[in-house]
């Protein structure tokens, strides 16, 4: 049965328009080119570092996202995302450790039990803390995340405490594995487990863009920006705040599960430390929070500035072989990070992203509001 546009709704026209300039939008050939560099990479830049650097920002762009539903779309200052991501990865890292002889099946039940704990914790931890006010909230995720972090270094038994643990992982995602090459790129364990990362890591992240735009991720918006209002229109407040939790936190461990798999190593210090929970911030922050796709940004300022930076001194010394105080202050190059995140959120107050948008956005209603004028 056919619907006249006059019987539709101002939203249900706009729905129609998007939907049916889904795939012309700049913005969809943009993921898509972006999608298409990622499967090249490997091929382009035949390097491991170059790897490394971009499966990790595959990995924290879907953590910075799972985060950026709890701060960003429903208002919630955690401090625990951070803990969920290490649980994550000592789920799959200690399965996979003390399976001796790790299988395919293992890298699944590391991951379902990275999922279960999650879930748990996260109902838990939500069910306490969301009756108390923000701030309180924060403080008691805070105090739960250090709480874990100490765990990680005193259950030696079961963590290796501060040593950590290392671990192989099965067929054809053991780094020993080869198996010839394809267009010139040795066919190896790394190889396979990066397309793995880039396959689970565009799923997760589909699955939170669909979460955002669905009726709950509205109603969350809705929380965040007038809780009376959503009070008053009968919605359940403390209901969508803990959904909001436990899926970020769900997301988070499964991406903390990745990064084990893409390491082979855990420690209590590279995964449960206050450290990645400040990187993960830096990176909402940066990208723009309520955004989602700033988390793409964000993780790639943030890996990409701390993996080249350091190098600055070595190119300083071979462009500058005569100049001591180039060299040394170069070697600064924490303090130059410090100030580059200071730029941009002097210059970006709503992470680059967020202001991008908001650029964009005056740019398109400029020509409306000068019209009358004109």
């Amino acid at each position: 049965m056919q619907v006249s546009e006059q019987s539709l709704t101002p939203i249900q026209l706009q729905r129609l328009s998007e939907q049916s300039t889904r795939y012309t939008r700049p913005a969809f050939l943009l993921q898509l080119l972006l999608l298409v560099l990622l499967v090249l990479c490997p091929l382009l830049f035949q390097s491991f570092r170059v790897m490394d650097v971009v499966a990790k920002i595959m990995i924290f762009a879907v953590a910075v996202a799972s985060f950026d539903i709890i701060i960003g779309y429903t208002g919630i200052i955690s401090f625990a995302h951070g803990m969920f991501f290490g649980i994550g990865a000592y789920a799959v890292g200690l399965v996979a450790y003390y399976a001796k002889a790790p299988d395919y099946h293992h890298i699944l039940m590391g991951l379902g039990l990275a999922v279960l704990l999650a879930v748990i914790l996260a109902v838990v931890i939500a069910f306490f803390s969301l009756r108390v006010k923000a701030i309180f909230f924060a403080m008691m995720t805070l105090a739960v995340a250090e709480f874990a972090h100490i765990l990680g270094y005193q259950w030696s038994s079961l963590t290796k405490g501060e040593d950590g643990v290392s671990f192989k992982m099965p067929g054809i995602f053991n780094v020993n594995w080869s198996d010839g090459s394809i267009l010139g790129v040795p066919l190896n364990g790394r190889l396979v487990t990066y397309y793995f990362i880039l396959i689970v890591s565009v799923l997760l992240f589909v699955g939170i863009v669909r979460f955002v735009r669905s009726p709950a991720g509205r109603v969350l918006k809705g929380i965040r920006d007038n809780e009376q209002r959503a009070t008053a229109l009968g919605y359940r407040i403390f209901r969508y705040r803990m959904l909001s939790t436990v899926f970020g936190s769900t997301i988070s461990a499964l991406c903390g599960g990745l990064f084990a798999m893409w390491l082979n190593y855990v420690n209590p210090d590279t995964v449960l430390g206050i450290p990645l929970m400040l990187n993960i911030l830096l990176m909402v922050i940066v990208g723009g929070l309520g955004t989602i796709y700033g988390g793409i940004v964000g993780a790639a300022f943030i890996n990409i500035a701390e993996t080249w930076l350091p190098d600055l001194q070595k190119v300083t010394a071979s462009l500058f072989p005569g100049w001591e105080v180039l060299q040394r202050l170069s070697e600064r190059w924490v303090l130059y990070f410090g100030i580059l995140y200071v730029l941009v959120v002097l210059f970006f107050p709503k992470g680059l992203l967020g202001s991008l948008r908001d650029m964009a956005a005056r740019r398109k209603a400029a020509p409306k509001l000068g019209g009358p004028h004109a």
